[in-house]
């Protein structure tokens, strides 16, 4: 009888013992599913590396094209691109580049090409002739230009043909450099630039023999993609081919399979275009709808038009998406899968609302970074989470910062100080063979400006993410603020992005870029903020500052105003800071309405007397 009294216990106990695990560890199980599929990525990556000659994204996608040769790889306007197709256009390309432009392994070529079939007929070529690419932004011109050309050491420039005025602009200097320039036409009458297309059209399309790149390892460099250039001219960032494929596996991570069809407009020459979105598309080997450029207009017609199950997204497209007058078709789609960083909350919270049940996986990474985080649980607002096997084999912390020194904050013995969860902190990742930072193409200066020495103990390094970051109680991760969009302001820190989210609840206004000015006789810098007022509105001074006032302390509401017909962002959909704040707010020098702060009033308009009393110091601040 006492037997079967403690059998009986003993299953009541397993019975009730998921729920206790739910209630204790409620994220158990997709934590659990996390790690595995992680773990299975890292076994694979590894025996990757084992393979004699060494097995790239490239060497992926030539199996798909002998799994499914006839199956749609990419789907561009109202064409249809079969990995096959790909595949023997791709030999064009490098047969032709072989041959009259002489280009061999080891060598880098400069893609000077916007979102278009040629140009990933351009990359799998130079990829199949074993040299690295270097994705030139296609908005740069003259002086940027000729910074980015020069960061990679191409001696190769392949450009599309619409971009033929942006190239005769610097030619002079390529020139000079004995740089071999060529464009996507069937003819070119410039002295120094020669077509392409007529070539390709010529060359055989026949496979080319793996021996050309032999010499490939996982160190090899795979590309240069170059950052946004938001606080200056961009870099170059070596991308190895393991990082390639590390990059190229958050597909599988966010749930995508190969019978998704995924949708590109994010420029190619972007990390998240190519490598969240093109290379990780031929690991899980599905179908591309590819895109010239985003239209919040087209977005949704183009999904239904390709059969869209997955999208991408960055910065405030989904922001854009939600402003798009209602339609009674707004769920009318496929998509079930939107992967990609940077979405607000109440942004993320509409999204869903309007749009249906679609899985948001925010993800958080730099394009030179060693550390990244994954939303793989779909908490609104977190742009990842704390997973122990995570943080075992690619150690990193959040330390405290000093945004008024503009450096980490150390204890006596010279060590940082971790901050406690709750808190936010600076982003760092020690560097290790399994989370190396290789830094940038040419330029040990600002390599050296991203590591910091000597983090808790003597001897470590570390790499400086430069985002301010807080972890909470659950282990969610969220993103708070860039060290250089951060400002001091009264002796206290004050996040960018915390108050432009509450600046974007004021019915009045579409957007938010907000940034520190300084001003004459005051320490630190004074909150400023660009808005983008919504269509047929005027901004109301009164409401606006009664709404701060609600929701924001004295020192972090801005006390300068400036409205602009749109705010400028990069390509990739980030604001851009520097010049603004730089412009400040003296009429003289702004031609947009600007408005001024006044405590009993609200925001007035910003007048020059108003101006010179504040600069002379006879209004404090």
């Amino acid at each position: 009888m006492l037997k079967m009294s403690v059998f009986y216990s003993i299953l009541a106990g397993l019975a009730i013992l998921p729920f206790f695990l739910y209630i204790r560890f409620p994220y158990l199980l997709q934590d659990l599913q996390y790690s595995l599929k992680s773990i299975g990525i890292g076994m694979r990556i590894s025996k990757y590396k084992t393979r004699k000659p060494y097995y790239t994204v490239l060497d992926c996608f030539l199996d798909d094209v002998k799994k499914h040769p006839n199956k749609p790889f990419i789907l561009f306007e109202n064409e249809s691109y079969s990995y096959l197709d790909a595949d023997k256009r791709s030999n064009k390309v490098a047969r032709t580049l072989s041959k009259h432009a002489r280009v061999k392994e080891g060598d880098t070529v400069a893609v000077f090409l916007g979102n278009e079939p040629f140009f990933v007929w351009v990359w799998l070529a130079l990829a199949k002739l074993g040299c690295t690419a270097s994705l030139l932004n296609y908005n740069i011109r003259s002086k940027s230009l000729l910074h980015c050309f020069s960061c990679c050491g191409a001696n190769v420039l392949i450009a599309a043909a619409e971009l033929k005025d942006a190239i005769e602009e610097v030619l002079p200097t390529l020139r000079e450099q004995n740089v071999s320039v060529y464009i996507l036409s069937k003819d070119c009458d410039t002295l120094g630039i020669e077509s392409l297309v007529d070539k390709i059209e010529e060359a055989s399309d026949e496979p080319l023999s793996p021996d050309l790149r032999s010499n490939v390892t996982m160190k090899s460099a795979a590309l240069y993609i170059y950052t946004s250039g938001t606080t200056g001219l961009p870099k170059a960032a070596v991308i190895n081919h393991e990082r390639v494929w590390l990059a190229s596996c958050l597909q599988t991570l966010a749930g995508v399979t190969s019978n998704d069809v995924i949708y590109i407009y994010l420029p190619l020459y972007h990390s998240a275009g190519f490598l969240m979105g093109l290379t990780g598309a031929i690991e899980r080997g599905i179908t591309v709808a590819l895109r010239r450029k985003f239209s919040a207009s087209q977005f949704w017609e183009d999904c239904r038009k390709y059969n869209i199950t997955v999208i991408q997204y960055i910065g405030e497209i989904m922001r854009y998406l939600c402003n798009r007058p209602k339609k009674d078709n707004d769920r009318d789609h496929k998509v079930r899968v939107a992967l990609g960083n940077g979405i607000r909350a109440d942004t993320w919270s509409e999204f869903l609302q309007r749009y249906g049940d679609i899985r948001i996986c925010e993800c958080y990474g730099a394009t030179e970074g060693n550390v990244g985080f994954v939303n793989y649980i779909g908490k609104v607002g977190a742009i990842g989470r704390e997973v122990f096997i995570h943080k075992k084999f690619s150690p990193y912390a959040l330390i405290k910062y000093d945004t008024e020194r503009e450096e980490p904050v150390r204890d006596s013995r010279g060590f940082c100080v971790e901050v406690p969860k709750g808190e936010t902190g600076l982003l760092v990742a020690k560097i290790t063979k399994i989370a190396p930072f290789t830094g940038y193409a040419r330029n040990s200066q600002q390599t050296e400006k991203k590591k910091l020495r000597d983090v808790f103990e003597k001897g470590d390094l570390y790499f400086n993410s430069g985002d301010l970051l807080k972890i909470d109680q659950e282990g969610f991760v969220y993103f708070q603020d860039r060290i250089g969009d951060t400002f001091r302001w009264k002796g206290e820190n004050v996040a960018t992005t915390e108050v432009a989210d509450i600046l974007i609840m004021v019915d009045c206004i579409e957007e938010a870029n907000v940034y520190g000015v300084k001003v004459p006789g005051h320490e630190g810098r004074i909150g400023m903020a660009s808005l983008k007022l919504k269509d047929c509105h005027q901004f109301d001074g009164v409401g606006t500052y009664q709404h701060l006032q609600t929701y924001l302390p004295s020192y972090a509401r801005p006390r300068f105003i400036r409205i602009q017909d749109s705010l400028v962002v990069t390509g990739t959909y980030k604001q851009m800071k520097v010049k603004l704040a730089e412009e400040g707010f003296n009429p003289a020098v702004v031609q947009d309405p600007l408005y001024f702060l006044d405590e009993s009033k609200g925001y007035i308009p910003m007048k020059q007397d108003l101006y010179d009393a504040i600069s002379g110091g006879s209004i404090r601040l």
